[in-house]
Parts: C-alpha cells; structure tokens; sequence
C-alpha cells in the first residue's frame, strides 16, 4: 500500500492506494502537532503501519519560518562580514515608504561570529584558518550554547576546506550546516540566507519528521521536496531549506498527472485551500526557480515557481475604517474555522459567502461527515453587510468577488506579467475550495477551458504518489559562452551526477532507473539575474537564450551571453496509481436542485461519483463529491473525461 499525505493549513488530506483500489480522506489539521492528524486519518481508513509506504508534504518548515519559531543559531562567516545577512541588497519592501518599520535582524548581533579563511573571487587564499582562530570559535559557541550553527565563508563554493575545518569544532549534539554544502553557488547574500535558513528552522523540521517515522514505523516515510521530487526522510533532515514548498509541489505534480490524462499539457494552476491560493504555469513540464521568496528572504534553492496569496476558503472579510471591504490575507484557518464550521468562529470567511449564496450543500459537506452550520454563515456575513449597508446576499457576493478578483490578479501575475497569454492554456481547479471559483476566475482571464481534476481537494496528495525520488543540484560554474570550456563543464555535470547518483542509492533507487536533466543559467554580459534553461552546448543554449530573453522581456540585446551556474537534475521512476478506478459511475446522478443567489433557474445538483464519463451537464449545476464541490456557473458546460475529470467549456 502506498499512501500520499498533504499537511495543509486546514486539511490533512490521504489518498492511499492499494492494488488497484484509490481512496481518499480528509480530517482537520492539528497545527500544534501535525502527526497527530496524520496519524488519525489513517486510523480512519484502516490502514496499519506494515506494508505501507507513505510520501509526506509538510507545512512545518514553512510555519517555522512564516511563524519565526526557529532555534538559537549562530553564524559564521569571515571577519568584516558579520552584518551581511542584516544589511542583505538593502531593497526596501516599499519604495517611497520614508519611515518604514524597523526589522529585526535574521540573525541577533551577539550571535554572528567572525573569523578567518577567506578566499578571493579566483579562489586563492586572502586570509588563512589559523588554530587561534578554531580556538576563538570553540569558546564562542561553548558561551553562547546555541542549537544550530550555520556557516557562510566568503567563496566557499570554490573550496569547501575551510567551512569543513569549522564544521569539525562544532559541539557533538549542534545543528550544523555548510553554505559549500547547501548552496554551492555566487551571491553570499542568498547563499547566506538559504544556510541560515536550513541551520535556524533544521532542528524543528528534523524534530517533527523523527517524530513521524517512529508513529509510522515501521513504514517508510518519504517528504517531497519545493523542487517536486520525493526524498527519505533520514535524508530530509539535513535539508529542510528544501521543503519550504513541500505541498504546493504535490499540487503541481498532481495537476500535470491528471491534466496529461485529459490531454491537456498546457496548464494555468490554482490551488485554493482553506488559508492561501498558489498559482502557477506548466507548459509541458513543471517550472523551477531559484529566486523564490518565503516569509520576505529570498529562498535559492531550486523550487517550484509559483505565485502565493493569502487567499482560501477561510480568508476572513472584514470592512476597514473607510468602509471598504476586506477579504484575507488572515485566515480563521483550522481552528475555530470559519463560522459555518460550528467550532466557535464568528468572523465571516468565503466558505460562509459562498455557503450563504447557495454554492455549497450544508448536509453534502465532506460527504455528510461535517454538516454545514448555515445559521451561523449567515449571521457572520450578516454583519459585513450591515456594515456595509448591503444585503446579506449583496454583501456574500461582494466578498466571494473580492476573493475572485485576488486570485485572478495573481494569476496574471505568473502568465500576462511573463508575456504569456492565458487563452492558450487549460485553467487547472484544485483543492478544497478550487471547485467553487473555477468558472468566475477563467473568464476574469477570457480563457475558455478549464479542468476540474478528479479528487480535486485531494489533488496535492494525489501528486505525493506521482512525485519521483530525486535531487536538483547545483553549481557556480562562469564564464562567457564564446570561451567556456565544454569539456570543463561536461566534468563539472559528471561531478553532480555522481552526488546524485549516490544520494538515490541510498534509497534503493536502481542507477539503471535513472533519468538525468542538465540546465544552465545565462544571462547577459554585465546583468544581474538569470534565466534557467535546458544545456545541450554552449552554441544552442546562446540561440535559446537570446530567444527565451525575447519573449520574457520583449527585447534581445547584442551582448555576449554569460554562463553562471550549471544545474543537474537526478529523478528515479514512479508507478502512477489507477485514475480510472475512481470513475465509479454508479447511482443516480442528479440528487435534487437549489438555488444559487444571481442564477435565474434552480440549479441541478448532480453527485460525482454517480457520473459516468461521457456525461453532459449545463450550467448552472453544483457538483458533489466527498472532498470538494465544484460551482459550474451559467454559461458553462461540462462533460465527464474517461480519467474521471471534468472538461469545463464556455459557450
């Protein structure tokens, strides 16, 4: 048996699969411990620990960092330099902010220390690692007993010696990390940030996983990496930098899986849970970045590249002291919920609007499991509208488009800021509030097409089991592409394919089941910032450069193009679980009509599982499955694809 398991911010979410049987599950989230939920959504399906394998998305380095609730860490870094993660490229957050609000910084002055062994940008020696200066350091972390130690020497990507030779003085029981080791690339700054990151949030992330492998055993426990790849869990507690976006990941695997089984490669993302919306493009494969951002610091380890928002079911509304409303980025998350939840909130949230405006069955909530309080919806949204001086239904659509609105600009953001234009792609619905939006958020981008996936609430989940174990690596390698060594570089490849190919033997991933991808990032001659493509030589990566540099930013220019840093990918193979098992098409499909607030007609209400593919539905319709519900607004069909998802089209 193998099951994927999504922690998310109000959901835990199970798809377990065994033989050719796919189930899912879905229980409230216990933020305080996370294996807690874990443990009872497999107690609710029945599954004992032996003979099962699990592939696990946490949201527990990510909370550390959002929540700042990493541990005591030290820095160290070469003398003159103690200040360099404070004063970071000294961009402010706001531009013509005069006054803007002081930050603490990373990492407390009493706790940065400096030393020796120091290199030049060409990697010869500027200033020694003497014995006085490991001594130094001894004393100083003995005094300042800290839990982790992040180590960042100026160049050490060009030679790791010095860092080793700190990290061998390091107190037994020390939390220790090596910029070398976790980001071996230009920009200390970035390097800094990520290594401090991994050093400050480490012991949390190597608590909780330590924590789940001994609930689960004796199951091995796998997490999936921001890069979209499966690592085991023993090995993940060195590396929790890397799964800052853990879930999100899945989501896009899972989205990629379903949308290849309908026939659509061209996808435009969201992901509306109960707290954020993460919005992203895959055109034929999954895109990764290594500028991304998490709780303001810049994050340059590979990950997926996406767009999030404090935007999800829970997102509370609120009317500001001018009258206008409000809708997130705070989240009444899992607990209390929002107030249709009955588990004491009281604020109004869209789950509420869209509950109040007839988009969702009270009694059908999570297949009947967790009944809806309609009574108390209304009364949250009651009082928006009267502050409002709205209707109640005036004042639940208001906050549903507000809602819409944010999304639809952060999807811009990833695709008509990038010069791409939405019509040309499926728009993709998931999670547990995806359903509901999909339909106002396409035209809002005058696209025409969307997909709702089978298991859609689950889908995050669903992309743990489709997700490969492998690595992403990485190295500073520069040089102008009319004078690159290629033989140099095929060496400096065959040296990261060999880190990968060791670390995924490990696992027991067979070397002859290995898949290796190369990249590199380019830019021009005297820019500062890069774009990430595929390397085959150096001849072809300049024609795509130039070409990738024309359609992002509309213009090429006549300049040699510079190669910065060489990327390896390492993937081993996964079997996908039966889709097809979960069209059941069995029952009667229509259950009843309601009504929906702004449709003319009553709306048919159809479940899901009854559907058998092939089916044709008219807007408006509410569809229902255990998980999720799906709001097919007027001007929209939808028909039943043999993998089980629904093709929406507007007419």
């Amino acid at each position: 048996m193998l099951v994927g398991i999504d922690t998310g911010g109000t959901f835990t979410d199970f798809v377990l699969v065994e033989g050719e049987c796919l189930r899912v599950h879905k229980v409230l989230s216990t933020p305080a411990a996370p294996e807690v939920a874990i443990l009872q959504g497999l107690r609710e399906l029945g599954v004992d620990t032996v003979g099962l394998r699990v592939v696990h998305g946490s949201t527990v380095a990510t909370n550390a960092v959002l929540e700042g609730r990493g541990v005591r860490t030290a820095l160290i870094t070469n003398r003159g330099f103690a200040d360099l993660l404070t004063i970071g490229r000294q961009a402010r957050a706001e531009l013509y902010d005069l006054q803007p609000p002081l930050r603490e910084p990373p990492v407390p002055p009493e706790l940065c220390l400096q030393t020796g062994g120091r290199l030049g940008a060409d990697g010869v020696v500027v200033e020694p690692l003497t014995e006085a200066d490991l001594a130094d350091l001894r004393l100083a972390l003995k005094r300042l007993a800290p839990r982790a130690v992040a180590i960042n020497l100026l160049f050490s990507f060009l030679d790791e010696r010095f860092e080793r030779a700190i990290e061998a003085i390091v107190p037994r029981g020390v939390f220790v990390c090596r910029s070398s080791e976790v980001l071996p690339e230009e920009r200390e700054y970035e390097r800094g940030v990520a290594t401090w990151l991994n050093a400050w949030i480490g012991p949390r992330v190597a608590g909780y996983l330590e924590r789940l492998e001994a609930a689960l055993a004796p199951a091995p426990v796998a997490v999936l990496q921001s890069s979209g790849d499966a690592m085991d869990a023993a090995q993940a507690v060195r590396h929790a930098v890397r799964l800052l976006l853990s879930g999100p990941a899945g989501g896009l695997r899972g989205a990629r899986f379903v949308g290849e089984a309908a026939g659509c490669r061209r996808l435009l993302t969201f992901d509306m849970g109960g707290t954020s919306t993460d919005v992203a493009l895959i055109d034929g494969t999954i895109a990764l970045t290594s500028e991304g951002r998490i709780g303001g610091y810049p994050v340059a380890v590979p990950m997926v590249d996406m767009h999030t928002i404090g935007a999800g079911g829970g997102s509370l509304a609120s009317v500001d002291a001018g009258g206008l409303l409000q809708v997130g980025p705070r989240s009444a998350g899992a607990d209390p919920g929002p107030a249709c939840y009955g588990r004491g909130g009281h604020q109004a949230t869209v789950t509420d609007a869209n509950l109040v405006l007839g988009r969702l069955v009270p009694e059908a909530f999570l297949g009947g499991t967790m009944p809806l309080d309609a009574a108390a919806a209304r009364a949250a949204v009651q009082r928006v509208a009267e502050a409002l001086r709205v209707s109640l239904h005036a004042a639940a659509a208001g906050i549903v488009r507000l809602a819409d609105e944010h999304m639809a600009q952060a999807l811009r953001v990833i695709s008509v800021q990038r010069g791409i234009d939405p019509r040309d792609f499926t728009l993709v619905s998931f999670g547990g509030a995806g359903g509901l939006h999909v339909c106002a958020l396409a035209e809002a981008l005058g696209m025409d097409q969307a997909l709702v996936p089978v298991h859609g609430g689950v889908l995050s989940a669903l992309g743990m089991l489709v997700s490969p174990p492998g690595r992403e690596l990485s190295r500073t390698f520069k040089g102008l592409l009319t004078e690159v060594d290629e033989a140099a570089v095929a060496v400096a490849f065959a040296d990261l394919e060999a880190v990968g190919r060791e670390a995924l033997a490990a696992e027991g991933v067979p070397d002859d089941a290995l898949t290796i991808s190369r990249g590199a990032d380019l830019r021009y001659r005297g820019q500062s910032y890069t774009l990430t493509l595929p390397w085959e030589c150096a001849d072809a990566a300049a024609a795509a450069f130039h070409g990738a540099h024309e359609q992002r930013f509309g213009h090429r220019l006549d300049e040699p193009v510079e190669l910065v840093n060489l990327r390896l990918g390492v993937r081993g193979t996964v079997q996908h679980p039966p889709l097809a098992s979960a069209v059941a098409g069995g029952g009667s499909p229509i259950t009843e009509r309601a009504v929906v607030y702004g449709c003319e007609s009553p709306a048919a209400v159809f479940r899901r599982e009854a559907l058998v593919p092939g089916t044709r539905m008219l807007g408006p319709a509410l569809i229902l499955e255990r998980i999720a519900s799906t709001y097919l607004a007027p001007g929209w069909h939808a028909w039943v694809h043999g993998s089980g998802s629904l093709l929406l089209t507007r007419r």
